[in-house]
């Protein structure tokens, strides 16, 4: 389609549209299916202070599926060595993995771009591929006619239909150009179309379309014969309405989602699946018409999912979330907690559970006991709600968490603190005491080092007690010469009986946060390890001192594998 084909005015919408058979649909008829494309891997990877290894990348892709997403965007392939590492060694899922890319460049063939290439040469059944659909850009940012930029688009998607791949077609600043050149931007979108594009994606890219705007497109796309179940949204959130705008787009009849977990992505972030996905499942006119393939079971997961992703960037939760916020359900005590007690629905629009958060009232831990069981089941710990052990280890609990434990990504830590309120924590052994010393000086060769010494003395079974020494000295751009490791090294160095035990063990990542400002901040340390199995477990200690917090994690570590590993006592 050229743009006098669509200048002129709108082609008729097909009778048997989404948009007529939805409005025809009465309770208990089939509902219209809404596809999820998460971008958090990539267009979240834009946030400012936000750069995912690898390994990080892997264990989002893994949450995402276990959610229940459609589409796992994991990065532009080509584009740096941690998006590349992704798709060489790609993670198993049941969602659609997408590599992005851009359409050709102009001057050369499609089947001869290298950065083309790139994207195909990933591998993926599903490849997105970004296009300019505002006039200004095409003949500012590129320097390129707009016929040229049209036949850059055609000839994309037609090579990567050729591949046998699904192709999306990111129509970048789509609004924008909608609003400055209507004819041009709709002939961008219909050439993707027409050479095979699966799905077109508007995309308010500046963030500053405003829902009723989005809506109104959305529907003057649709009516130029762009199908309904075809078409997509990404929407960026620079005046807050990215939700909003998302949601105008699916009631106008756009069936693909595009957002990211927590809301992440450059400047004000991307429309927020954690907002949306239980918008959609849970509140009208959108749960009684469409399903997605979130199951209720998987919804009960979000708050985890969304705390997990904050622990992994080392974020502080936002409180005040919708829906997975730890104040999202708070109701301080007075007429809104009276209610409460009375009926739930009196201040809550939803179910906490529903989400996986918990109610908070001050006199009443009901809605705390139930989440505990749920985590205590996640740690293998079945506990009848009778067991009058419950409610000390759920006192335990928060008050730990007020001391600035967090046991959301810290699973290991805390099944060892629920074992021992339960009575079922075996008694390895007992730290006695420990020394570390972190020295930065100048050796005999006159090179800056770091010199780190540990003492540990612990006391064994039987009462046989062990001293461990370990001393490192290292260059200062050298990561393993500090305190931590040397303690680390002088606690797993004489265990006696539990030696063979923990030989396969070692820290894999090390996360550090001030829970509270001052000059007696506390410090949170969040440590991961790793043994021979391939096991992979969370410990979090906390203190005034981060060497000390640093340590407590250090042991919980060692106490939990032997644990898991079956050692004697």
């Amino acid at each position: 389609m050229s743009v006098s084909d669509v200048e002129g005015g709108a082609a008729p919408r097909p009778a048997d549209s989404p948009r007529d058979i939805s409005d025809q649909k009465k309770d208990g008829a089939q509902k219209e299916r809404l596809y999820l494309f998460d971008t958090t891997l990539r267009d979240g990877q834009q946030t400012q202070g936000v750069d995912f290894s690898t390994a990080e990348k892997c264990r989002i892709a893994a949450m995402l599926d276990g959610l229940g997403i459609d589409y796992i965007e994991g990065g532009w392939p080509g584009a740096n060595p941690t998006d590349s590492e992704f798709f060489d060694a790609p993670p198993a899922t049941r969602a659609v993995l997408t590599a992005f890319g851009m359409t050709k460049r102009t001057g050369r063939s499609a089947e001869n771009d290298d950065v083309l290439a790139a994207v195909l040469n990933a591998g993926t059944p599903s490849v997105c591929l970004v296009g300019k659909t505002h006039d200004f850009h095409v003949e500012t940012a590129l320097g390129i006619t707009l016929e040229e930029n049209l036949d850059n688009i055609r000839a994309s998607f037609a090579h990567v239909k050729g591949t046998g791949r699904e192709a999306h077609f990111d129509a970048e600043h789509f609004f924008d150009g909608f609003k400055s050149n209507r004819g041009y931007a709709l002939a961008a979108v219909h050439a993707a179309l027409e050479a095979g594009a699966d799905w077109i994606v508007l995309c308010d890219t500046n963030g500053g379309t405003l829902p009723s705007e989005i809506g109104r497109i959305v529907g003057e796309v649709i009516a130029s014969g762009v199908p309904g179940e075809r078409l997509g949204i990404h929407c960026h959130n620079d005046t807050e309405t990215a939700v909003a705008g998302t949601l105008a787009a699916v009631e106008a009849g756009a069936r693909q989602i595009q957002g990211t977990l927590n809301g992440l992505g450059e400047r004000c972030g991307n429309a927020n699946l954690t907002s949306l996905i239980p918008t959609l499942m849970l509140k009208e006119p959108y749960a009684s018409r469409f399903e997605t393939g979130v199951t209720v079971e998987a919804l009960e997961g979000l708050r985890k999912v969304s705390r997990t992703l904050d622990d992994i960037l080392n974020r502080v939760p936002m409180k005040q979330a919708a829906y997975v916020g730890a104040s999202a359900f708070a109701h301080k005590a007075g007429l809104h907690a009276s209610a409460i007690l009375k009926d739930p629905t009196t201040y809550e629009h939803i179910l906490p559970g529903s989400v996986g958060n918990e109610r908070v009232v001050p006199m009443s831990n009901q809605a705390g006991q139930s989440n505990l069981r749920r985590r205590l089941a996640e740690a293998g710990l079945e506990v009848e709600r009778t067991d009058p052990a419950l409610p000390g280890l759920l006192e335990t609990v928060k008050r730990r968490e007020t001391q600035g434990y967090a046991y959301d990504s810290a699973q290991a830590s805390f099944e060892l603190i629920a074992r021992e309120e339960l009575g079922q924590m075996p008694h390895f052994f007992d730290v006695e005491r420990y020394r570390v010393i972190s020295e930065r000086r100048r050796n005999a060769q006159g090179n800056l080092v770091i010199v780190s010494e540990a003492v540990v003395t612990v006391t064994l079974p039987g009462g046989e007690q062990t001293t461990s020494f370990y001393q490192n000295e290292n260059p200062t751009e050298q990561s393993d010469a500090g305190p931590v490791n040397a303690l680390s090294v002088a606690l797993s160095k004489d265990l006696g009986p539990y030696q063979s035990y923990i030989a396969d063990w070692k820290l894999v990542d090390f996360k550090v946060r001030i829970t509270n400002g001052g000059t007696e901040a506390v410090t949170r340390v969040i440590i991961d390890h790793q043994d021979g199995q391939g096991r992979r477990w969370s410990t979090v200690g906390v203190s005034a001192n981060i060497v000390d917090a640093s340590f407590d994690a250090l042991v919980d570590a060692i106490r939990w594998k032997l644990l898991r590993d079956g050692a004697p006592v």
